[in-house]
């Protein structure tokens, strides 16, 4: 279950946060998948027009069990920004909502919109785009990215609805 919470409400309470622990992501990812409020910790993607290892992270575990109930996780992929190449499709966001994870956030495109506007899964992207990846294996896992000029980190808490994405490096609700 997702717990309640609104970003506008996040950023007001961190506005002054300096840290760095507090960051929101630019407004420029649309809307894809079938829920519009979701929030996990974070799992980390670096891949290129080619989805091998976003297929293998949509294929796993998508949550993790804690104290207070099984939480879903939230897969951020960056690919480069590149409007060349789908990074997830239908097949691969139906993966993702039957294990588990909570959403996927693609500096990137997808493919296959209404099946993924269909799936019970947060997905957002910067566009749609139908052609496919090359499949060549590449990709790294489990490292800090910069998804348009922000840090994002594993285990960073992300937070989504209508009005934005926010990060917290814990988290917050």
């Amino acid at each position: 279950m997702t717990p309640s919470f609104a970003t506008c409400d996040l950023c007001d309470a961190h506005k002054n946060d300096v840290s760095g622990a507090f960051r929101v992501l630019s407004p420029v990812f649309r809307d894809f998948g079938g829920v519009r409020q979701f929030c996990g910790p974070v799992v980390t993607v670096k891949c290129f027009e080619d989805n091998s290892s976003v297929k293998a992270a949509v294929e796993s575990v998508g949550y993790q069990e804690t104290p207070a109930g099984r939480v879903g996780k939230v897969l951020v992929v960056d690919g480069g920004g590149s409007l060349r190449r789908a990074l997830l499709g239908g097949n691969l966001g139906a993966a993702a909502a039957r294990n588990g994870w909570a959403g996927v956030v693609i500096d990137g495109c997808v493919r296959d919109v209404s099946e993924l506007a269909a799936l019970g899964l947060g997905i957002r992207a910067l566009a749609s785009m139908p052609l496919p990846t090359e499949k060549r294996g590449e990709g790294q896992s489990d490292l800090a990215l910069q998804i348009q000029g922000v840090w994002v980190r594993p285990g960073d808490w992300l937070y989504a609805d209508e009005d934005g994405m926010v990060l917290a490096a814990g988290r917050l609700v």
